[in-house]
């Protein structure tokens, strides 16, 4: 967040969105630090990172209670490799639409005209999936009226 409550950043590297008025980004085992980037080195048979991703769905859950925790894209509640990535899966900004059209007080059909414009394709059409910059969105979204 800017001085003047505006979001501001660099749209390569992601950053923590936790607010309930904007989409919330996927999460980092970095904290984003683009000087230490990393993953969290450990696996789905690991109890620590297993009460970490618990953690993280728990807390969506509070946060989006009309969500069923079978719901919830993987991308929400686990880090990327690099603990940097900018994007979010297109399922992960939809399943948080509810919530921000409650904050905000924004009609849903809206906020999913507003997703489906940030829809970012694969690279010449088949390389890599379609994914989403928060930042960018989260931008776009500060524009509604």
């Amino acid at each position: 967040m800017g001085d003047q409550g505006q979001l501001v950043g660099f749209a390569l590297i992601g950053q923590t969105f936790n607010q309930d008025k904007y989409f919330w980004s996927r999460p980092s085992a970095v904290n984003y630090n683009a000087a230490g980037s990393a993953g969290s080195n450990k696996g789905p048979s690991n109890q620590e990172y297993l009460q970490t991703v618990k953690a993280r769905i728990d807390t969506f859950l509070v946060h989006n209670p009309a969500i069923d925790k079978s719901q919830i894209p993987v991308d929400l509640v686990t880090a990327s490799g690099s603990g940097l990535d900018p994007h979010i899966s297109p399922p992960s900004a939809y399943i948080q639409i509810k919530r921000i059209a409650k904050i905000r007080n924004i009609d849903e059909a809206k906020l999913k005209a507003l997703v489906d414009q940030g829809v970012e394709k694969p690279l010449l059409g088949i390389l890599g999936t379609e994914k989403i910059n928060v930042l960018k969105l989260n931008l776009e979204l500060d524009k509604l009226k």
